[in-house]
């Protein structure tokens, strides 16, 4: 019987190890899983974290915003009309008024229009337009069409002459796909003419004018 119970008592402590040695094993495995879990999630997290800083250190994946252009409108020139209706004049003078008569009405045309028609380049495209309020100018009288062209649609433009500009020319695609010829009297200030042509058109492909 002792021996029974001493066998008995034997055992269980070894039966108790045994179940120590397994608690300690699971409780381990379970916190080291844990802590194995913790430190992926905080590593994934640091990574996340360090990725978006490096794109809004660097601006990976934000959107640039174009910056608009400013609209640009050429101040009236007087010039051709005055030289036109001086010519005139000294025509009459010269009692030459089947000369007089058509170079003084022109004179006259460009004056009014010079204090009226404006030039105006916005954003996209070229607009003429009537008024001290930039009204719409309508339809153009001689192609059709709205008086606003795209600059993506140019083909080419000149200005004639650089130290006194008489007429800019520009061909255009947006009225015609074979593309449309303009000419206008340069009655603006050809410089700033010139200049904002040159940036919003591109430089003219044939005889652009050499700066003076």
């Amino acid at each position: 019987m002792e021996s029974l119970l001493l066998s008995h008592s034997a055992f269980i402590p070894s039966q108790n190890k045994e179940v120590g040695y397994l608690g300690r094993k699971l409780q381990s495995s379970f916190y080291g899983n844990m802590v194995s879990n913790n430190f992926a999630l905080r590593s994934n997290i640091n990574s996340a974290n360090r990725s978006v800083m490096i794109s809004s250190v660097f601006g990976i994946g934000r959107k640039v915003k174009k910056v608009k252009k400013e609209t640009v409108i050429p101040e009236p020139d007087y010039r051709i009309p005055i030289v036109l209706l001086g010519w005139s004049g000294g025509l009459i003078y010269a009692d030459n008024l089947a000369a007089a008569v058509p170079i003084g009405l022109l004179g006259l045309l460009l004056l009014v229009q010079t204090t009226r028609v404006r030039f105006v380049f916005d954003d996209e495209a070229l607009e003429v337009k009537v008024g001290e309020q930039l009204e719409e100018s309508g339809e153009n009288v001689f192609v059709g069409g709205k008086n606003r062209w795209k600059y993506s649609s140019f083909v080419n433009w000149e200005l004639w002459w650089p130290n006194f500009p008489i007429l800019v020319y520009f061909k255009e695609t947006q009225t015609r796909p074979e593309g449309q010829v303009h000419f206008f009297p340069v009655i603006f200030n050809g410089k700033q003419l010139y200049d904002v042509m040159v940036e919003r058109c591109g430089p003219s492909k044939t005889s652009a004018p050499k700066e003076s």
